[in-house]
């Protein structure tokens, strides 16, 4: 399929300044572009997916993508869509969440082979050298400010509490000449970024129009929200890191199964990179039996694949399988803890696993599963009471150290979801 029908069908663009012409110029041959990330931490988010998945399917098609490191940009800030001005981080800072950065951005571009490999750039190269007074002739001059506070993300900010301030005002000229200095460096032709940045896109094309009456192109994907709206990403434990240290695989891929049913083909078209026949019959296969979750099962594993590779996407499965009451044979310590991280958990106290332990009710009421001992005397009659996904319906069944996963856990369940864990003391 062409690109550009490819990307319609998607819904993955919101915004070009010639659709038709960027069309024509990509059947001419391969293009150069560009998506710019600030590293205001040291790991992107799934916020940030489009930018990156965008410029996958660019390089998959033969053209060469550019993903840029905001070091300069970044000690600025962007007041697209943000409600306040951010923390100014320092130049080390920086440098060292760029350097975290590339190693994520590895995972979904190719730097390594071909025309079309990726090249990383910081435009803190070409800007951290340039002069403040050689940067007001050479590109503040091409700029109004009448244009400039027509900008929906300048207009927003002025009109709100907070205000503006002259600094982040400043950010539409810098990534504008990040723009302008890739056109006459590299040649690249094409900026792609978020609906909330097409303000600061055209900016850059404006001007590389005025500096060197060159042709280049702005091309925005829509931002992705949840089904309520909301900001995409967040949950209540906050957002959901690209780095597997601050966001496990496993919960990583378990924010793609818990999809609202609502999204979860609009998802599958802008996150995978799945041919339109097979997305067609995932779409079809949940709207027959949307129970199985199939589509957000398809989901998760694409990009789960995608961004943390084949082992990690094995361990999230497994991992899944525990709290589904898959068995636990030949289960890792750490994918059994990664499944149980954000379970009820209490402690035992030492050596109360020690000899005969303590009984079956002992620990559903320890654990918090039964309020008393006579309703968990109930839940085992009931035949709904499980430890390590075993069910378990003598009353008088004693749990010892022997029953400790790994020497440390008791996984009970009551029911088909109530988990918790009893955790020994040292």
């Amino acid at each position: 399929m062409d690109l550009i029908d490819d990307l319609t069908y998607r819904d993955l663009i919101a915004d070009c300044t010639d659709l038709e012409g960027l069309r024509t110029r990509l059947a001419q041959g391969p293009i150069t572009l560009y998506c710019g990330f600030d590293p205001t931490a040291d790991s992107l988010h799934v916020g940030h997916l489009m930018g990156q998945l965008t410029l996958r399917r660019f390089q998959l098609a033969g053209h060469k993508p550019l993903p840029l490191a905001g070091g300069a940009t970044g000690m600025i800030g962007d007041p697209s869509g943000k409600s306040a001005e951010r923390n100014l981080l320092t130049r080390e800072q920086l440098q060292h969440n760029v350097a975290c950065i590339k190693g994520q951005l590895s995972k979904l571009l190719d730097f390594d082979s071909g025309d079309q490999r990726a090249e990383l750039v910081d435009n803190a190269d070409w800007t951290l050298g340039v002069g403040y007074l050689e940067f007001l002739r050479e590109v503040g001059k091409h700029f109004s400010v009448n244009m400039m506070i027509a900008k929906d993300s300048v207009r927003a900010r002025l009109d709100s509490e907070a205000g503006l301030s002259y600094t982040e005002f400043s950010y539409m000229l810098l990534q504008s000449y990040d723009f302008y200095w890739l056109r006459r460096e590299k040649n690249c032709e094409l900026q792609v970024g978020g609906s909330d940045q097409w303000g600061n896109i055209t900016a850059g094309t404006d001007l590389i129009r005025k500096k060197m009456q060159a042709r280049c192109f702005g091309l925005t994907f829509p931002l992705i929200t949840k089904a309520d709206g909301s900001k995409f990403g967040k949950t209540e434990a906050g957002a959901i890191w690209l780095d597997p240290k601050r966001t496990s695989g496993y919960r990583f891929y378990q924010f793609f199964i818990n999809t609202d049913d609502a999204m979860v083909d609009a998802y599958l078209r802008k996150f995978t990179l799945l041919p339109r026949a097979d997305l067609e019959a995932l779409v079809l296969a949940h709207r027959e039996r949307p129970e199985a979750r199939i589509a957000q099962r398809a989901l998760a594993r694409e990009i789960t694949r995608l961004v943390h590779g084949d082992g990690a996407l094995a361990d999230a499965q497994r991992a899944s399988e525990i709290l589904f009451g898959g068995s636990l044979d030949g289960v890792e310590q750490r994918v059994f803890e990664d499944a149980v991280g954000e379970v009820p958990t209490s402690s035992l106290a030492a050596g109360a696993l020690d000899g005969a332990g303590l009984t079956i009710i002992d620990a559903l009421v320890l654990s918090g599963l039964s309020p008393s001992r006579g309703q968990a005397r109930r839940d085992l009659e009931g035949g709904g009471v499980y430890l390590n996904n075993a069910r378990i319906a003598d009353p008088a069944r004693s749990v010892s150290a022997n029953d400790a996963l790994f020497g440390r856990y008791l996984l009970l369940r009551k029911g088909k979801r109530s988990y918790a864990v009893l955790q020994r003391g040292d």
